[in-house]
This record gives C-alpha cells, structure tokens and sequence, in this order.
C-alpha cells in the first residue's frame, strides 16, 4: 500500500487534532491531487499516453468521452480545445466547482481501474490485478484521511454516515449478496444508496424495503420454501420463521426479533414514503435515511448469514 505515515500526519493524531466528522459537500483541493496521484500510478500518467501501446489514452479518452455526453459539452472545461485527454480529465477534476461532479469523474475513473485495467498486459506490466486493489484502498484510504464521507465500493461511490456501522454491516451486505442468488437485491441495494447521495431519500427507502423482500424470497428460492409471489415483508417473515431460518430456541430467547423485523425496515417505508403523502408533501430527513440503511445492511447479513449456517 502506497500511503505512507509523515510526521506531519503522526503529530496530528498524537494531538488528538484529527477532524472527527465527515464532508460531503467539499471535495478538497489536497485529496484531488493526491487522487489524481493515484491514477498515474494505476490508470497512467501524461507521459504513459506517449510510452504506451495506446491503452491510457484510449482508457482516458472512455472516461472524458462519457462526461462529454453527460454534460453535454463537446470539450470538458476549462480546455478550449480536443487535445490530451489526460490534461483535459485532469484540469476538468482540479477545476470542478461541485463536490458532486468531482465524484462522477472519481466513479468513472476507478471503474475504469477496476473493470479494464486488471489484466497483465495493460501498459505491459504484470500483477495488475493487485495494483487495481491498491489503488482503490488507497482512495478509500484518501477519502477518510481528508475526512471526506465517501468511498468506492463495488463499482460505486458511497455515502458513509458511520464508519462503525458501515464496515461491520453495509460491506459485509454488499460482500453477501454479491452473487447470482442474490442479483436482485444487491442491485437494490445499491439503488438505495445511490438513491441517498443524490438525495432522493423517499427513493431509498423503498428500495430499502425491496432489497428486504427481494432478500427473503431469494432464500425461498434458494431453498425451495414456498411463498405466494405477491407476498409482502410480514408474509415473508412468517416463512423463514416457519421454515426454521432462525432456530426455535433462538426464536425463545430473542422474542423481539420478529418485531424488529417486522417493524423496522417495512414501518420506516411505509409510513414516510409507501403511501400518499397528503396534501402536505413529507420530508425524509437524511439521518432517518442513514439509520435504514443501516439497518437494512445488518438485517440482511443477518438473514444470508443465516440461510448460510444451515445444513
């Protein structure tokens, strides 16, 4: 890993000066230098786009292509002119105003890294794959250094409201359902936080609840328990109840089990954005959002882990 420990950064935690909260409005212009650091090292630098066999600058010009069409510009500012495509994604990324736009340009870049360059002939240098790896946990690395609340998981950039919470049951979620089995609500799963950074907080609540049910019926189908196809999260719950995914002395000894599955994530849709709203719209205010989140996340590694443990 390629990030190392200065003095500077050892005299700052031994003072406790260390900031304690999240950003994400703001991407620093420190954490866009060393992000485009990075890239030089995985994707290629300026100077790789001359050296190489035409890989960079066709990897680059993928990436300044589609924020081209997704901005609908024919050339990204400030440059006035087609030229590098490195120079101009980088002056594009050191220039950019919104904390938002710097973050589509990190997303395409590292799925660039992720999807395209993790083979060993690309800029003729082996163990790609690993470098691929290093470069993202450098970022994620970076993000939190700067104590900006995002990182890259799984193909996406992620909003992260509790470090605690999201290493111990949102990485582990998208680590489990991570598989053919499990496509949909993963894909839902995911929704629901893309859904939470764009601020669409009603949108990912209801993908919350899907990614749920969606989750329950794969174990169904996984194991051939039968359930009605329209059925809701209550009738879900009363068949892997029923079909002993939770062992009987455990039902026992944790009795509030159901009611927390039963009422947290279905409850938290339903009463703020499952229904007509009324002649008064309603507000889901971000920390409702972050909680069910969250609680989806662990609820669903509790369920997989679950359907894992039994023979």
């Amino acid at each position: 890993m390629a990030v190392y420990e200065l003095y500077s950064k050892r005299q700052q935690r031994l003072s406790d000066a260390e900031p304690d909260v999240y950003r994400y409005d703001v991407i620093p212009q420190k954490l866009r230098v060393q992000i485009i650091h990075i890239l030089d090292k995985a994707l290629g630098s300026r100077e790789d786009i001359y050296s190489s066999s035409g890989q960079v600058e066709h990897t680059y010009s993928l990436v300044v292509s589609t924020i081209r069409q997704e901005l609908g510009v024919f050339i990204l500012p400030p440059s006035n002119r087609e030229g590098n495509p490195y120079t101009e994604l980088r002056d594009f990324f050191l220039g950019a105003a919104k904390a938002e736009t710097c973050l589509d340009v990190v997303e395409l870049a590292f799925r660039a890294i992720d999807r395209l360059t993790r083979t060993i002939d690309y800029m003729n240098r082996r163990g790609y794959d690993e470098r691929a790896d290093e470069a993202i946990e450098d970022l994620n690395i970076r993000f939190k250094e700067n104590a900006v609340g995002y990182q890259y998981i799984d193909g996406e950039i992620v909003r992260v409201d509790s470090e605690l919470i999201h290493a111990e049951a949102v990485k582990p979620a998208l680590r489990l359902l991570n598989t053919k089995e499990y496509a949909g609500p993963h894909q839902e799963f995911l929704s629901a936080y893309e859904h939470y950074r764009e601020g669409k907080n009603k949108e990912a609540l209801n993908d919350c609840l899907k990614a749920f049910e969606s989750t329950m019926k794969a174990i169904c189908d996984k194991r051939g328990w039968t359930y009605k196809p329209g059925d809701t999260a209550k009738a879900l719950i009363d068949v892997i109840y029923s079909e002993g995914l939770v062992p009987a002395f455990w039902q026992n000894q944790f009795a509030s089990l159901r009611g927390l599955l039963e009422s947290s994530i279905p409850t938290g849709r339903n009463k703020q954005s499952g229904h007509g709203q009324g002649s008064t719209p309603t507000t889901v205010p971000d920390h409702l959002t972050a909680y069910m989140l969250h609680m989806t996340a662990s609820t669903l590694v509790f369920l997989t882990k679950a359907e894992q443990s039994l023979p």
